[in-house]
């Protein structure tokens, strides 16, 4: 897929660049959780490279969902960080850019080199409508814009897609290296590939698993995607809630020999630290019982089937596995991943979770790719062409 990026530009210095990033990182308190920041450091080679170049670079995010100007989702938290792997100043710009000219005489003051953060551009309701009104004045603050925001470019909204009708548009560091090494995965991918996947719900991924199952030799299947295809065989999951619909999706795949299930299970008495804990076999889960992770024989199961594989892609935790013992299936597989990518196999991980995950087996830095996207990351592999990429086409 050819897109423009970072090189195709010339003459940065003193020009305004609008850059998009996706900075939608837990906090802990009033800062960022160290150990989910690497949507931060991903999009450092973009700010670096356009700063060198004496342009102005002035960043967009959101953070969170907020309903109209919320302090608890302020992007301040996220500044304080910036500052700390960029070894730099970050200027925060609090003003509302739709009202008076604060802003606007903040950012023609701005030096060649500098670097500025806008406030949580969801801030604003013309942001999700992809509001015209609301992306030309967004526009007006820039004279290129850059999008690095991977992560949300299967959105529709005014800072990836709207802004593209009034500045010329390039890719980022982080776009161009997503787009890259997910192409590989879309192309002829070595085998046996092997999917893990976790997470939720089935219906958000039944494109992506259905596209998968083309390519992929076998599909691993835990976490609360597993509840839904358990149930969907007429099992129990007990008090785990799996709805109507997610059962009805499950159903349609559930034959397929691709898709492995899990062979035993954590059985809870609630889903807390405090709870009573068995192993199960699926098919005698009881009624009043939680299914917050995978069983140790389905361990041992998954990670002889990934011990195998020579390409990997992972996109969703095994359980609830912010609970310490909850997390034995999910950092287990992670470490799996991680050794095996080192070198072995080409492996790929995505999601906010699931990167959280992977950083607490202390081996990210040896899987191939982290990808920032999750829901992005599972559309692009359908195949489509997803909203924010296509203005940066060549």
């Amino acid at each position: 897929m050819g897109i423009r990026n970072l090189d195709d530009l010339s003459q940065l210095k003193g020009r305004r660049v609008l850059v998009r990033v996706d900075y939608n990182v837990p906090l802990k308190g009033d800062k960022v959780d160290p150990h989910a920041d690497a949507k931060l450091r991903a999009s450092l080679p973009t700010i670096r490279y356009l700063a060198s170049r004496k342009a102005k670079v002035v960043l967009v995010s959101h953070l969170g969902r907020p309903e109209g100007w919320d302090r608890r989702l302020s992007l301040a938290p996220i500044v304080g960080r910036l500052e700390k792997l960029l070894r730099r100043k970050v200027l925060f710009i609090r003003d509302d850019i739709t009202i008076g000219h604060e802003a606007e005489k903040f950012l023609t003051g701005l030096k060649a080199g500098q670097v500025a953060m806008l406030e949580n551009i969801r801030f604003y309701p013309g942001e999700k409508k992809n509001d015209r009104f609301f992306s030309r004045r967004l526009a007006s603050f820039g004279d290129l814009y850059v999008d690095d925001a991977f992560a949300d470019a299967h959105r529709k909204h005014a800072s990836n897609v709207g802004i593209t009708h009034y500045l010329k548009s390039y890719a980022g560091r982080l776009m161009e290296s997503e787009i890259h090494n997910l192409d590989r995965l879309l192309r002829r991918p070595v085998g046996p590939f092997v999917v893990l996947m976790g997470g939720a719900k089935v219906s958000t991924k039944l494109p992506t698993l259905k596209k998968l199952l083309k390519v992929a030799d076998e599909i691993l299947v835990g976490g609360g995607l597993a509840n839904s295809f358990i149930r969907a065989s007429g099992l129990s999951v007990g008090q785990s809630v799996v709805s109507r619909s997610e059962m009805i999706a499950a159903r349609k795949l559930i034959k397929n020999r691709k898709i492995i299930l899990p062979c035993d299970l954590l059985a809870a008495s609630s889903v807390s630290g405090a709870a009573k804990v068995r192993v199960s076999d699926i098919d005698d889960v009881r009624s009043n019982e939680y299914v917050p992770d995978i069983g140790p024989r389905t361990v041992r199961d998954f990670a002889a089937r990934l011990k195998r594989a020579q390409t990997i892609v992972w996109n969703g935790p095994m359980g609830v596995f912010e609970i310490d013992q909850f997390s034995h299936g999910t950092i287990a597989l992670g470490r799996v991943v991680a050794a095996r990518a080192s070198g072995r196999a080409f492996g790929v991980v995505g999601g906010g979770e699931t990167i959280t995950a992977l950083e607490l087996t202390g081996m990210a830095h040896h899987v191939d790719f982290i990808s920032t996207g999750g829901g992005a990351m599972l559309e692009y592999l359908t195949g489509k062409t997803l909203p924010g990429i296509a203005p940066l086409l060549d």
